[in-house]
């Protein structure tokens, strides 16, 4: 029997974290969990601790950590607490570390994933953020590392496992990919009545589970244009040949067109462990727990284009891939802050969209062709400076 895979699972507390350790949980001996970490949810990743018994849990400050050890001495355990970036990006990294599930949300996750990929570690990623604000930069650090990159994202996950193992083959097997959308809570809603949108409407997701911020990256599709940007890195193609199409019932996760016209697609239930076990088992296939697809009861499967007037930040993916090396880092960057200040109430749903253009027309980057990580985190930060002051004035 082979030794199991140590696994590291950065941001265990959210709902790609803990679908990962269901997925761990039914196939006990091939997975250890030696790491675990968390933003804020102290009380799960506890739990976490107490059931799964890792090595080590990061926490981003020492108050929270303090209360994690206090909760781990009661109880006996021995994992180790440590604080900070610089402790995720270590834990990342270490020697004894197989694989690492990257799903911390936001540009926080970059450097934690730029140390494992260049730790050649099988890297899981579920971080949307490394590929959007790193781009070429992540994706050199992936090939001088040596390591392998699975997507996790449904709909990467579906152009990936349509795709052959040599990625070699690509580039000549490839037309174009299509990424399908479900359309989120307001695809059938009057535009005109898109500022009524309130956070819980938002978050209210018809087919999947998710956290609160992707939620609303899909009730904007928000999230599908971020996906547009990995893909375009994930599979090395021109933007042009990237295209979304909205599917109402999340069957099809994505679509390969064949240069010979053939279309290849992978279906499944709108659950994440199925990506989740296919990046942990690959290239084999072990049982992820969802439940199965019942094409007896599948009674339609349709498509329709997005509409501009209820999605337009849709078409900023594009806009900025033709723009200069960081744009996209600093659409991300606006996007975060839109959607946090959205789900504060300080600003309307229809402003999310309005502070992402502004913020794009105000910030041309200027990087130079050798930018290096630190640039475009300090352009990240400019991005958000901006994108605020966009919020300022709209309130105004």
């Amino acid at each position: 029997m082979s030794p199991p895979l140590n696994l590291v699972i950065l941001g265990s507390t959210g709902s790609v974290g803990t679908s990962t350790l269901e997925v761990v949980a039914r196939h006990p001996g091939r997975f250890q969990v030696v790491g675990l970490t968390a933003q804020q949810r102290v009380d799960v990743l506890f739990e976490q601790c107490r059931r799964f018994r890792p090595r080590v849990a990061v926490l981003p400050t020492e108050p929270r950590a303090a209360e994690l050890r206090r909760l781990l001495a009661a109880e006996g355990l021995v994992t180790e607490v440590r604080v900070g970036p610089e402790a995720l990006c270590e834990l990342a990294a270490a020697g004894e570390v197989d694989a690492v599930m990257a799903a911390i949300v936001g540009a926080a996750g970059l450097r934690p994933c730029m140390a494992a990929a260049r730790a050649g570690k099988r890297l899981l990623l579920a971080n949307k953020e490394a590929l959007v604000v790193g781009g070429g930069l992540f994706m050199q650090a992936v090939a001088a590392g040596g390591a392998t990159l699975l997507p996790i994202d449904s709909e990467h996950s579906a152009i990936f496992q349509c795709l052959p193992e040599d990625r070699s083959a690509w580039a000549r097997r490839i037309d174009h990919i299509v990424l399908t959308a479900s359309g989120g809570p307001f695809r059938q809603r009057d535009p005109a009545t898109l500022h009524e949108v309130t956070p819980a409407m938002a978050v209210a997701h018809p087919n999947w589970v998710m956290g609160q911020k992707i939620s609303v990256d899909s009730a904007t599709m928000m999230n599908k244009a971020l996906e547009v940007i990995e893909a375009r890195w994930l599979f090395d193609l021109a933007p042009e040949r990237i295209k979304v199409v909205i599917h109402p019932q999340s069957i099809i996760h994505s679509m390969v067109v064949c240069r010979d016209g053939s279309v290849l697609a992978q279906l499944g239930t709108p659950d994440m462990k199925v990506p989740i076990a296919y990046g942990l088992s690959f290239p084999e296939r072990i049982e992820s727990g969802a439940p199965r697809l019942d094409f007896e009861q599948l009674q339609s499967l349709s498509f329709e284009p997005p509409d501009p007037r209820r999605f337009p930040g849709l078409q900023l993916a594009w806009d900025a891939l033709r723009a200069p090396a960081g744009t996209t880092a600093v659409l991300n960057a606006a996007n975060e802050e839109a959607v946090a200040a959205f789900l504060a109430g300080t600003i309307g749903f229809g402003a999310i969209h309005s502070v992402n253009a502004r913020t794009l027309d105000r910030l041309p980057p200027r990087l130079g062709p050798s930018h290096t990580l630190d640039d475009l985190l300090e352009l990240d930060g400019r991005a958000r400076e901006v994108a605020r002051l966009a919020m300022r004035e709209l309130a105004a």
